[in-house]
């Protein structure tokens, strides 16, 4: 009779240790998530980064996707460019440019381009953080650009940074009786900046300008009028998108 007993205590004994190292373990499985979540809010409320810092690209660059997972790292997690920028220009044709200056002579026509570029280079190397721009030639870039073809023409310029550009514009002509017509121009440029190693774009803006004039006495017939009204357009939304590209570089830095 005692050593049943005794096994009956001793079986009670080892379900009541069981049962207190189950009870144990769950607190403890739950005290560690709400201090993981106490960290989370200390973290948070006293402005402290930790988010998890991107430092590679996360699209499949074969067929240009991006993984559920992978768009909720790039959406929580930060981002910053280089200190030090080595700048890599890429012109998209838009299709309206031979429309643009169908009646332009090619001479005029590549001298005009050639401005633009000149001064969006001139706006890019005027930011301390910038040591180099270089422009990548129409050859290196396919017919059919597209954000993977243009990082790896980057690459081979040892760019690692990309500012893509296209610009469009419209003439508007309003005629009055025995008067030279008001010509208007509306010009828009849109300009970003790609991150070669990332591939995410910490820049994007989007200008659009008028400007208005009438033919001068110097100008041959009206065509030459409106190329150059529309120039001066282009021109306005150029030194406009290179004003928010310094400000940002400049207080992306600090």
């Amino acid at each position: 009779m005692e050593i049943a007993t005794n096994r009956l205590y001793t079986n009670y004994m080892r379900q009541t240790i069981l049962f207190f190292l189950t009870v144990l373990l769950l607190f403890s499985c739950a005290t560690t998530g709400q201090m993981s979540s106490d960290n989370e809010i200390f973290f948070r409320d006293y402005g402290i980064d930790n988010e998890p810092t991107i430092t590679q690209s996360l699209f499949a660059d074969n067929n240009s996707t991006i993984s559920e997972e992978n768009i909720q790292r790039i959406l929580e997690g930060t981002f910053r460019l280089p200190d030090n920028l080595r700048v890599a220009v890429v012109k998209l044709e838009s299709k309206q440019i031979g429309r643009m200056y169908g009646w332009w002579t090619n001479e005029e026509y590549l001298k005009t381009q050639q401005a633009y570029l000149d001064l969006i280079t001139e706006k890019l190397k005027s930011s301390p953080r910038v040591e180099k721009v270089s422009v990548i030639p129409d050859i290196l870039i396919s017919n059919n650009p597209t954000f993977v073809t243009i990082r790896e023409s980057a690459v081979r310029t040892q760019a690692n940074i990309v500012a893509i550009y296209s610009i469009n514009s419209e003439i508007y002509t309003r005629s009055r009786a025995f008067t030279r017509a008001d010509i208007k121009a509306f010009a828009t440029t849109q300009l970003i900046l790609l991150d070669v190693k990332t591939g995410l774009i910490p820049f994007s803006a989007t200008i659009t300008k008028d400007y208005q004039s009438r033919r001068n006495e110097t100008e041959l017939d009206d065509s030459e009028a409106r190329n150059r009204i529309k120039n001066e357009a282009v021109l306005l939304t150029l030194n406009e998108i290179g004003m928010q590209l310094i400000d940002f570089l400049d207080k992306e830095n600090q």
